[in-house]
């Protein structure tokens, strides 16, 4: 999974824009010139192609947030909701508000399918997972795992 999360953050640095949250953060601690530098030497030295640089991130973090989510379900009223549900339902609503124009972006059918293989890659992966707990019944190194992931979801957030 951490693999997952340093692929998706070496692809937003080097090849998306510097308006994320995570490469003004990256400009920061390195400045300016140091970040174009790396990005035109690294973007020179490795090609990738449009689907991986744009698509395969957002597949990826619905992965680590599946996995991480797959131990974990909100009680609400008398029902239980596990969490493993939530990932793809976010992936398909921002593809959906990006389709509506109500969030920055643009809609595109591979970030659907890149969520939704790696969701159910993921599903596949924890179908043997113990019985799910409620995700605020204790705080221990799932559950904080499980809220990183979601909170990292936020540095690949556009600035205006």
């Amino acid at each position: 999974m951490s693999v997952s999360l340093l692929l998706s953050l070496f692809i937003y640095v080097f090849y998306r824009t510097e308006k994320t949250l995570i490469n003004q953060f990256f400009i920061f601690l390195v400045s300016r010139e140091h970040y174009y530098a790396m990005k035109c030497a690294v973007t020179t030295a490795f090609y990738l192609k449009d689907y991986l640089v744009y698509s395969l991130p957002e597949g990826l973090w619905v992965f680590c947030i599946t996995i991480t989510s797959s131990f974990f379900y909100l009680q609400v009223r008398n029902r239980k909701w596990s969490l493993v549900f939530v990932p793809i339902l976010m992936a398909l609503l921002l593809e959906v508000f990006q389709l509506l124009h109500i969030t920055n972006g643009r809609f595109d059918w591979m970030d659907i399918a890149f969520s939704v293989g790696f969701w159910l890659l993921a599903l596949f992966l924890t179908s043997a997972n113990p019985g799910k707990e409620p995700l605020f019944q204790s705080f221990n190194t799932k559950t904080v795992c499980c809220i990183a992931s979601y909170c990292i979801v936020y540095l690949a957030h556009v600035t205006l």
